[in-house]
């Protein structure tokens, strides 16, 4: 009996010691690193934002200039979710921190970067819309809006997310292209799993700061909570409730009731 307990005892003490002990895939100096630059990129999107608030669209941004400030902005919403990965990562090689890091988050923003092409695109059309069809505008917004809450219940959508909270093992990395392809493919899963809360973004306005903020919170709960997949789904829900109630209040999607402007760059 003795025995036993002494076992239960120092069974509960080490659980209560890993309760206590911080979660070793966030707090690690990967995690810091990516912090840092999303820290970094939240300051220059803030800057940026101020001189297009209102603005529809492109905000008269042509491709060159467009791609560049997506990449800014998604490193803003997007890295803080990636550094539990980073970490596992790295800690799964011969911790290359520093350099593994770097190669990973340059290889999953290069992913979100090409993302950016289509995202102007889908910008251009949302402006040209905006400028010439107000009536089509609305619609435009109610279609984009409920396509993303429809993708947030998909089951593509769980699969993305699957892998994204939990990555496939990795493998020792290897160098520089090792870390950029372990990058890139865990940048296409992100994508995967995020690009409908993004494409929410087109309708609200592209560099609205409060959207933005929103959208990367539930990023960061449905990659990083206990419950994220279920928050993933009020999600949709709640984007498939906005796109019911813009139906009668338009100014809801400032992003398509504004007036458009002249691309330049």
């Amino acid at each position: 009996m003795g025995m036993v307990a002494r076992n239960e005892g120092e069974s509960m003490a080490w659980r209560l010691e890993g309760l206590a002990r911080p979660r070793p895939d966030l707090a690690t100096v990967e995690a810091g690193l990516l912090l840092l630059v999303a820290a970094g990129a939240w300051a220059g999107t803030v800057l940026m934002a101020r001189g297009m608030a209102g603005m529809t669209g492109t905000m008269g941004l042509g491709l060159a200039v467009f791609v560049p400030v997506w990449t800014l902005m998604m490193a803003a919403m997007m890295l803080p979710s990636v550094a539990p990965a980073a970490s596992r990562y790295v800690r799964a090689g011969s911790g290359r921190r520093t350099a593994g890091t770097a190669g990973l988050a340059a290889g999953y923003l290069a992913v979100w970067a090409a993302a950016g092409v289509p995202a102007f695109g889908l910008a251009w059309l949302a402006g040209w819309v905006t400028g010439r069809h107000p009536g089509a505008a609305h619609v435009f917004a109610v279609a984009v809006i409920a396509a993303g809450g429809l993708y947030q219940l998909s089951a593509p959508k769980d699969r993305c997310l699957t892998h994204c909270r939990a990555p496939l093992a990795w493998s020792r990395p290897g160098g520089w292209a090792h870390d950029l392809g372990a990058g890139v493919r865990h940048g296409a899963y992100c994508l995967g799993c995020c690009w409908a809360l993004m494409v929410i973004l087109i309708a609200v306005g592209v560099m609205n700061v409060a959207a933005m903020a929103g959208l990367a919170v539930v990023v960061l709960i449905e990659k990083t909570w206990r419950w994220g997949p279920v928050a993933g789904r009020v999600a949709g829900v709640a984007a498939l409730g906005l796109a019911v109630a813009v139906i009668w209040l338009p100014w809801l999607v400032p992003g398509l009731h504004a007036a458009p402007t002249m691309m330049m760059g």
